[in-house]
């Protein structure tokens, strides 16, 4: 699990959330951060790809320590 902040362009709210990295299917931006889960959801981010990038990085290597 990975923490993130939703951006909301619409309504300019930004909010804290925890999404499971193992969903995730592609990062990219555009300019803002796209990421589009397996089931084909789309959120947007406050964070850089690479950011998000070491994040799941980052959990990962602490599910391998278990």
């Amino acid at each position: 699990m990975i923490e993130l902040t939703r951006f909301n362009s619409e309504a300019k709210k930004m909010g804290k959330f925890i999404l499971n990295a193992e969903h995730i299917q592609m990062i990219e931006e555009t300019p803002d951060t796209v990421i589009t889960l397996m089931n084909e959801k789309k959120l947007i981010v406050e964070e850089k790809a690479d950011e998000v990038v070491r994040r799941v990085m980052k959990y990962r290597r602490a599910l391998k320590s278990f």
